[in-house]
C-alpha cells in the first residue's frame, strides 16, 4: 500500500537570511515610522511629559530586546543618537507609563496600522485565543474547611487575536481575563479587521460556533468556516434567514471541501507560537493595565517582524505614511 507523500515547502534562503540579519535595524526603523504618526494629546497642566511616540517606541524596544528596563538603557541612548527618540526615556518612565490606561488605545491604533501594508495579500483570516502567564502569585480561594490548605494560582490573561493566514500578521486583538468566553469576542475582532481589510473567508474553531457569529461574518462579506458542535442539528437555531441550515448542510455533507478550507485555521496556532517563542509568554508587569499594555507591545513587535519578513521574502513595499481612513 502506497503512503501519501508529505508535501514539502521550499525556503528562499537568501531572502530569509537578509530578513534575519537585518531585522534589528529594520525593526527600529519601521517602529519609528509607525510611532511618529501618533497625535500627541493636549497637556494643559503639570510637568511636561514624554511624547507618546517616544513612550511606545521605548516600550516596544524593551519588549523586543527581552531585557529589563535598566539593561535596555543602552538601546535607548542609541535610539536618541539615530533620531528615533527625541530624548532619552528612563527605565522608571517606561514602567510608569505601562501602567497608564490611556496608552492602550494608542497601542491598538498602531497595531492596526502595522497590519495595513499587507492588505493586498491577506483575504482569509483565522481567530483564536491563548493564555499569557503574569507570573504573579495570587489567592485563588481561601480554605472553606479547617483541614483544607489555602490554594494559590498563577494569574493568566487571555489574548484573542485575528490574523491573516498567509503572513501571520495580527489584524486585531483583545485582552481579557482567563475565564472569558471566546464566542463573544469574535465580534470586535471581525469588526476591527473589516475596517482595514477586504475579508473573503474567516476560519475559527468550535468555540465560536453560533448563528450570531455566522451572521456577523456573512454581513461583512466573508464566508465563515466554523465547525459545528456534535449536539447541533440543522434546526438547532431558529434562524429565519436559513443561514444556519445552509452552513450546517455544507459542514455535514461536504466534509472534504470544508476541511480543505478549515485547514487554514492552523495558521493562528503558528501565529501564537511565533509570538510566544520570540517575545515570551510570561509577563513582567504586575498590574492588569500594565500587563495588557505589555501584551499589546508584544503583538506590535510581532507585526513589525512580520512586515520585515514580508519585505524581503515576498517583495512587499511597506509605506507606513498611509494611515487608515476613519
Amino acid at each position: 500500500m502506497e503512503t501519501a507523500q508529505r508535501p514539502t515547502y521550499g525556503q528562499r534562503w537568501h531572502e530569509y537570511n537578509l530578513g534575519q540579519t537585518l531585522e534589528e535595524s529594520k525593526f527600529k526603523e519601521l517602529l519609528f515610522e509607525l510611532c511618529k504618526g501618533i497625535e500627541e494629546p493636549l497637556q494643559e497642566m503639570g510637568r511636561p511629559r514624554a511624547p507618546l511616540a517616544d513612550l511606545i517606541f521605548a516600550c516596544c524596544s524593551k519588549v523586543y530586546s527581552g531585557m529589563s528596563g535598566r539593561r535596555n538603557q543602552t538601546d535607548m541612548r542609541e535610539a536618541v543618537m539615530r533620531g528615533y527618540l527625541s530624548r532619552p526615556v528612563h527605565f522608571n518612565t517606561i514602567s510608569k507609563h505601562l501602567e497608564r490606561a490611556e496608552l492602550t488605545p494608542y497601542l491598538r491604533q498602531v497595531i492596526e496600522e502595522s497590519a495595513m501594508p499587507l492588505r493586498a495579500i491577506e483575504s482569509t483570516f483565522a481567530a483564536d485565543s491563548s493564555g499569557f502567564c503574569s507570573g504573579v502569585a495570587g489567592q485563588w480561594m481561601k480554605a472553606k474547611y479547617a483541614k483544607r490548605p489555602e490554594a494559590k494560582m498563577i494569574t493568566w490573561l487571555k489574548v484573542h487575536v485575528m490574523c491573516g493566514v498567509k503572513t501571520n500578521i495580527i489584524t486585531s486583538v483583545e485582552v481579557t481575563g482567563k475565564w472569558e468566553s471566546d464566542y463573544k469576542y469574535l465580534t470586535p475582532l471581525v469588526e476591527a479587521t473589516a475596517r482595514n481589510f477586504d475579508m473573503k473567508e474567516v476560519v475559527a474553531d468550535k468555540g465560536y460556533s453560533g448563528v450570531s457569529n455566522l451572521r456577523l461574518i456573512v454581513d461583512h462579506g466573508a464566508a465563515p468556516y466554523i465547525p459545528f458542535l456534535k449536539h447541533t442539528t440543522e434546526n438547532h437555531w431558529k434562524d429565519k434567514t436559513g443561514l444556519w441550515k445552509r452552513m450546517w448542510g455544507f459542514y455535514t455533507y461536504r466534509q472534504d471541501e470544508f476541511k480543505a478550507r478549515y485547514h487554514a485555521r492552523s495558521n493562528v496556532e503558528s501565529t501564537f507560537s511565533m509570538l510566544k517563542r520570540k517575545f515570551g509568554e510570561r509577563l513582567r508587569s504586575k498590574t492588569l493595565t500594565a500587563q495588557t499594555n505589555e501584551i499589546l507591545c508584544k503583538v506590535l513587535c510581532h507585526n513589525v517582524c512580520v512586515l520585515i519578513r514580508s519585505i524581503y521574502e515576498l517583495g512587499v513595499e511597506v509605506d507606513l505614511t498611509t494611515k487608515s481612513e476613519g
